[in-house]
């Protein structure tokens, strides 16, 4: 599997990073075999999160054979600095380690959820302290929303951190110009600043009409072709794109590692998926 620089880390990330959301509500046996084989396939890069269910929990017993094979990074949605702290440490307790690599403050999706990490007393505090402290070594944002390009560019100007994970696929950035143009900007200043950048919701198709057949949260594209497609493109297009962050559901991760093992050149990726009709935006 190709690996790239995630940006000052440092770390040669695999361009696949496991999303352990699709480990939110599975079996102990099923977080198992589908760790195991991202492993087998060169993935070596977990992200998980406290909100993400029982993840950090099914993850944990894997975590300590590995621990010194893979880059791992958790989240935090709390945005108090003492509840993140708390938050912190359960998530060490339950993925057995001592140490993260990366902690990133989650779901800032719009710039009154930034002011609250900022606030005084806010998470950012906790942030801080645990990279000082050595608990974990980086630290992170994260978002959804097409807002995330202009509240993940504010984020920078406010606090250096190493990390930023933020939505990215062919829909969002060819249909949507005022997300193209605010990615842009965001893209250009990971850049300047040597930041890590790692995306999602490359193979999100459309929301959700009618009852869920997979644990996401919205529609994925299922054809192996298209998933082929949508991982190519992101890839392609992005070289600095460290990463992107394989869907949250395991039936799917098969499909991601053959897509990246095999991927198609941007003009034949482009060319599929803009000839998806139903593809659309999943943030409504």
């Amino acid at each position: 599997m190709e690996k790239r620089r995630l940006g000052r880390i440092g770390h040669e990330t695999s361009v696949l990073v496991y999303g352990a959301a699709a480990l939110g509500d599975v079996t102990q046996d099923v977080a198992d075999a589908s760790i195991a084989q991202a492993l087998a396939a060169g993935i070596n890069h977990l992200d998980t999160a406290a909100s993400y269910g029982d993840a950090e929990l099914r993850m944990g017993p894997s975590v300590p054979a590995i621990r010194d094979r893979v880059f791992l990074a958790t989240k935090s949605t709390e945005r108090r600095a003492e509840d993140a702290w708390r938050q912190l440490n359960r998530s060490l307790e339950l993925l057995n380690t001592d140490h993260i690599d990366l902690w990133q403050v989650h779901a800032v999706c719009d710039l009154e959820e930034l002011d609250k990490v900022f606030a005084p007393g806010g998470a950012i505090e906790a942030f801080v302290r645990a990279k000082d402290e050595g608990i974990v070594s980086w630290v992170g944002i994260t978002g959804h929303t097409e807002a995330a390009p202009v509240v993940h560019a504010e984020a920078l100007r406010r606090h250096d951190f190493d990390s930023v994970l933020t939505p990215m696929n062919y829909h969002l950035y060819t249909a949507d110009a005022e997300f193209h143009d605010n990615f842009d900007v965001l893209y250009g200043l990971v850049q300047d600043r040597d930041v890590a950048l790692r995306t999602i919701k490359a193979i999100a198709r459309k929301p959700w009409i009618g009852d869920h057949q997979y644990a996401t949260w919205y529609e994925p594209f299922t054809d192996a072709e298209d998933i082929r497609a949508a991982i190519s493109w992101v890839l392609s297009t992005f070289p600095y794109i460290a990463g992107l962050a394989t869907a949250g559901e395991t039936t799917l991760l098969g499909k991601a590692i053959e897509a990246e093992a095999n991927r198609m050149d941007l003009d034949e990726a482009t060319a599929r998926l803009a000839a998806i009709h139903d593809y659309a935006s999943i943030f409504v």
